[in-house]
């Protein structure tokens, strides 16, 4: 909230347990000791009964830990080595910005690749900084953050880590207008300003792949796809500075509940009207975070030409890899669709899907404007990936939107207890793909068995009518956080 007026700032925080003196306090006066709960403050067994008042009616399930069995484990746990009588622990979910993917290709032949794809995956680990809290390739100064906060991938453009052709081929340009770098706090900030140009962990990744079919050729030759050739696929997002902004403002959010009279069948639903100061504010941070994420991508995509001209440019004349497109899929957009026969604005939250805009829509470059947007929609490791185009019949039936990946058929912690890293990393391996990790346990939660078949979820997007085959993709290698 720096830069807010004073009345913004009590009017967000203030209530029930936060009065107007202790914000002035924390404003004029700073803090030299730890803030004392409020007497108001609700007990655990009182919070829990508000909470589960409408349990019924909110669709979620609470659960009971009926017994407890000690696990011989050596990796991270969090929150549970809390030895604390008053500690609880609830698990709750968060939305971050602009989680995506980007597609890069070649016209490298991966026959004559294989006996590359060691040191290729070991470069791309190197330049590609992946694993929880990992810091990116460059450190950026707090007037250089706000810079990529408000621009995005025009920031990487003006400094050499991009090409126009990059921008053309990016959802909005790489670029939210509205973003608003003084939106974001500086908790956010800090997280993001060493992060830039890194990977992550979870489910994000780097994965070189080949062209394995191609199933509408001339949306394939559109994008620079034939048979056999080298792709790479970079998922990822805003990292910790995204994380934050989403914490930031749900905490905001709760206040604004009850400032708006809003009724929610459960608390983790918390909002904010659009038009009101704390909606406006939360979209002017949630595009800054956003363009943080195009520009990540951006700098992953420098860093993964780097390890491609490394490896192939001593031997190969056209070694170059060109940006297919780069796709979200975790963010709001305000868009304009028909509805009940009329154009409306919109507001399109996709939340585990991605963008598949027709042939003919704005803002598409024209190359596409025929066939269409591509659409990744990326599987698991040792999965096939899928290039699709979005169709008109998306535009009328799903706000111009599919699905953007397979989906977990079990929970990480499943997963962690059914899989071992090292043995799916030698699995992998022996089936030829090369496998950089950061973790084996951060491997085992990838698994493809912790993934539906990508192969029929595509089927069903196919079969709908929302987004039409282009090519299938086979992983080679793969590097994880």
């Amino acid at each position: 909230m720096a830069g807010m007026p004073k009345s913004f700032i009590i009017e967000s925080l203030r209530g029930e347990i936060v009065n107007e003196r202790f914000i002035e306090r924390s404003l004029y006066e700073g803090r030299n000791t730890l803030p004392r709960i409020n007497q108001g403050f609700k007990t655990f067994r009182d919070f829990s009964q508000i909470v589960t008042e409408r349990l019924g009616q909110s669709g979620l399930v609470w659960d009971r830990i009926e017994t407890i069995e000690p696990v011989d484990y050596d990796g991270l746990v969090y929150d549970f080595t809390m030895d604390h009588p008053d500690h609880n622990f609830i698990a709750g979910g968060f939305v971050v910005s602009n989680c995506g993917v980007r597609l890069l290709a070649s016209s490298i032949d991966v026959e004559s690749a294989r006996g590359e794809m060691d040191r290729l995956a070991t470069l791309l680990n190197k330049y590609c900084p992946s694993g929880v809290g990992k810091e990116g390739v460059i450190k950026l100064s707090p007037k250089e953050l706000d810079q990529v906060l408000r621009a995005g991938s025009r920031w990487a453009l003006k400094n050499g880590y991009a090409s126009e052709a990059d921008l053309a081929r990016t959802e909005e340009m790489g670029s939210l207008e509205g973003a608003d770098p003084g939106l974001v706090s500086e908790r956010a900030k800090t997280r993001g300003r060493e992060q830039i140009g890194s990977l992550g962990s979870g489910n994000h990744f780097i994965e070189v792949e080949v062209v394995d079919q191609i199933f509408d050729e001339e949306a394939a030759n559109a994008m620079g796809l034939y048979q056999g050739c080298l792709t790479v696929q970079i998922h990822c997002g805003s990292r910790g500075l995204g994380h934050q902004v989403c914490t930031d403002y749900v905490q905001q959010f709760q206040n604004a509940v009850r400032k708006y009279g809003i009724d929610l069948p459960d608390r983790e639903l918390v909002c904010a009207p659009m038009d009101s100061p704390e909606g406006i504010a939360y979209m002017g941070a949630m595009r800054a975070a956003a363009n943080f994420a195009f520009a990540n991508r951006q700098l992953l995509a420098h860093s993964a030409r780097r390890a491609f001209e490394e490896v192939f440019a001593p031997t190969t004349r056209h070694w170059h890899l060109h940006q297919v497109y780069d796709i979200a899929h975790n963010m709001g957009k305000l868009e304009t669709h028909e509805v009940d026969g009329r154009q409306v604005k919109v507001c399109v939250h996709r939340k585990g899907a991605t963008r598949a805009f027709g042939p003919g829509s704005p803002g598409l470059p024209p190359e596409y404007v025929k066939i269409g947007q591509p659409v990744i929609i990326p599987g698991s490791m040792g999965t096939a990936s899928w290039v699709l185009v979005g169709t008109a019949g998306s535009m009328t039936r799903s706000f111009g939107s599919s699905c953007h990946g397979a989906g977990r058929a079990m929970s990480r912690s499943k997963a962690k207890k059914e899989v071992r890293g090292d043995e799916l990393r030698k699995e992998l391996e022996a089936r030829g793909i090369t496998v950089r990790a950061g973790s084996l346990s951060g491997l085992a939660e990838e698994a493809p068995s912790a993934y539906k078949d990508v192969d029929v979820v595509v089927e069903t997007v196919s079969a709908a009518g929302i987004a039409k085959k282009v090519a299938r993709l086979k992983p080679v290698a793969v590097v994880k956080g």
